[in-house]
């Protein structure tokens, strides 16, 4: 019999979890269409379960023009009626809006900084944080340095970038490794960190 890997225990017990865990979660990301899919994500997720956004996933893609932040910027309300009647995504008003306000700010900080990448990732300094975590229960749920993204985020227009919200951004794409050690990603997820080079994103 084939031994099961450890992994972190929020994903066990579901094979689109695991997927996610194995293939995605803590992966370094300097793409900006992927940096700003998972920022809509989890926008999205505020107040629900991080599984109810996986599944609705392919809904939100295909609801959202492929996650693309220039076509999403100029959304008028014909279109957020649309989303609203859109049963495969989350029908909420005030995160429909936050996802075009969000593109708009996006946009507005690649001009300033060349790329969002090169933006969020001088809070980390270039490279993952990488955490050495034992139990569960000692992953925080938000950080000093997710409450300065945070601040900065609102500054420039974001919104639904509450700390918490930052954080679980912080930990999807690969800015902080939060693995327990346990897990067999932290291991290659430290890996990854340690030849993350922050070289011209693609936009």
């Amino acid at each position: 019999m084939k031994e099961e890997k450890e992994r972190c225990h929020w994903c066990k017990g579901d094979p689109l979890y695991q997927a996610y865990h194995d293939q995605e979660w803590g992966v370094p990301i300097k793409d900006d269409r992927r940096l700003f899919e998972f920022l809509l994500l989890e926008t999205f997720q505020a107040g629900l379960s991080w599984i109810t956004i996986l599944r609705k996933r392919p809904h939100f893609q295909e609801a959202f023009d492929q996650f693309d932040y220039r076509l999403i910027a100029r959304y008028q309300q014909t279109r957020i009626d649309q989303l609203m009647a859109n049963p495969g995504i989350i029908r909420n008003r005030g995160k429909i809006l936050a996802a075009v306000k969000n593109a708009q700010a996006f946009m507005k900080v690649q001009e300033e900084f060349g790329s969002f990448a090169r933006y969020i990732w001088r809070f980390v300094n270039n490279k993952p944080i990488q955490n050495s975590w034992r139990e569960p229960h000692e992953i925080p749920a938000l950080t000093p340095l997710s409450v300065e993204v945070s601040k900065d985020l609102k500054k420039r227009g974001f919104k639904f970038v509450g700390p918490t919200v930052v954080y679980a951004h912080m930990q999807a794409t690969g800015m902080i490794n939060d693995h327990i050690e346990q897990c067999f990603r932290h291991k290659e997820i430290r890996e990854l960190g340690k030849n993350f080079r922050l070289e011209e994103s693609q936009t």
